[in-house]
């Protein structure tokens, strides 16, 4: 039922696109300006993901399958197939509100805006407490092998991986678009690169036996890790289960008491953290950490201080190019930016060092739903060009669907491993961290 999990999570990014429109209508309401780029990159996410691969992916598969198991399901798919014959047509009349608003007529436009969300809310409620139940109720276990078989084909051109890396793209241009209460708040789009191919091969990173300890209290007790080169690696646990002492002690921040850290065939367990650092290994921290005073580019300009200069200019413009809205405010003190640009310029500040492996330290932790999805996508396109990365989530869920493999963690030791989906369908797992 893998096609059920990828339908529920493309239902997460419509909803939260609901919800963005609803506070933007409030924000109109308020007196705010009508930014037409970012509602051009709403209309194109919307009309590409939904119309032309979301609805013909459900109608052709999914929906077809069940008519054929049970004649009681059709008046509800009827219902179903309606709304997605009806939504490109609801989509119109907003984009016509939407340009006779630009000539002052905000009352029609934000009306419009909460009919259309409240249409999409009800038909994701619909199909995911009446419509899914009855799939995994109804259809065989051939039925599902055909779908997830269709689901899980990444050659092609609806449901594949460069399709994917498309609508992680258009997603990419909302969240850079949207007001930074709720977005990054940026006048341009940010590009991320989907054409990159990843890698994998030897193991970058083994640790053995590692121990530490704030005084008395004992924080990792004996873990064991190994990563390699290319892999995306999530460390799922609850708070307090020692992920960030962890990523601290990789990145030679918090001191080891015992064990030993092999990176790139070195070991590196005496090395200080400065020289880790001009190893590879680069941290993005939990709570971001920036250098509040300082302006965004000096900050982004002491993450490559271990770089040689002359790659300097090209590795801003790097950043700059994944997230315009810290070049658009790059003479700014990195303080007067809001919680999800300081994640960004803490997740840009870490590849301004080059790495090898990075650290991601929970970093969609106190954002905003629209932000929580795109540095997931950040993540996803890091993964694709190759890099190797750790990354600590309470959100085990969404770091799990991404990971190669992950390690479960409860009070400083590692009691599961696996890759990324086995680990997402182990009950234990779903019951201690995913809530189901």
């Amino acid at each position: 039922m893998e096609a059920l999990r990828i339908i529920s999570d493309e239902h997460k990014n419509f909803w939260r696109i609901a919800v963005t429109l609803e506070h933007v209508a409030d924000e109109i309401d308020q007196g705010e300006k009508v930014d037409p780029a970012f509602f051009e990159s709403v209309f194109n996410y919307i009309e590409n993901f939904a119309d032309h691969a979301h609805h013909l992916k459900e109608d052709d598969h999914l929906f077809r399958l069940m008519r054929l198991r049970s004649d009681s399901v059709q008046p509800m798919i009827d219902a179903l197939e309606d709304d997605h014959r009806m939504a490109k047509q609801h989509l119109n009349e907003l984009k016509d509100k939407f340009a006779k608003a630009t000539h002052g007529n905000y009352t029609e436009l934000t009306q419009s805006l909460r009919d259309y969300t409240r249409r999409l809310k009800t038909h994701i409620t619909k199909e995911e407490t009446e419509a899914m139940p009855l799939a995994r109720q109804i259809l065989t276990a051939d039925d599902w092998h055909e779908i997830d078989t269709t689901f899980l084909d990444n050659q092609d051109p609806v449901f594949g991986e460069q399709a994917r890396a498309d609508f992680r793209e258009l997603y990419h241009r909302v969240v850079s678009l949207a007001p930074d209460s709720i977005g990054l708040g940026g006048h341009s789009s940010g590009t991320l690169d989907k054409h990159a191919k990843p890698v994998s091969g030897d193991i970058l990173l083994k640790v053995t036996g590692l121990e530490s300890s704030y005084g008395r209290i004992k924080a990792l007790k004996g873990l064991n890790l190994e990563v390699r080169r290319g892999e995306t690696v999530a460390l799922v646990g609850a708070n307090g289960a020692g992920k960030t002492t962890f990523l601290r002690a990789l990145s030679g921040v918090q001191p080891m008491g015992a064990g030993q850290v092999w990176f790139d065939g070195e070991d590196v367990s005496k090395v200080r953290s400065d020289q880790r650092m001009r190893r590879g290994i680069c941290h993005s921290p939990e709570g971001r950490q920036v250098f509040g005073p300082l302006s965004i580019e000096d900050n982004l300009r002491l993450g490559a201080y271990t770089q040689p200069k002359p790659f300097l200019s090209q590795d801003l413009e790097r950043v700059y190019t994944m997230f315009p809205i810290l070049k658009e405010k790059r003479h700014l003190p990195a303080g007067t930016l809001s919680g999800g640009q300081q994640q960004m310029l803490a997740i840009g500040r870490a590849l301004m060092g080059r790495p090898k492996l990075l650290l991601l330290d929970e970093p969609s932790m106190g954002l905003a739903p629209l932000l929580v999805e795109e540095v997931f996508n950040v993540v996803k396109a890091l993964k694709r060009e190759g890099m190797t990365i750790i990354l600590a989530e309470q959100n085990a869920f969404a770091a799990l669907a991404l990971a190669d493999r992950g390690y479960v963690l409860e009070t400083g030791e590692i009691t599961l491993t696996g890759n990324g989906q086995d680990l997402i369908k182990n009950e234990k797992v779903r019951a201690a961290y995913l809530g189901m």
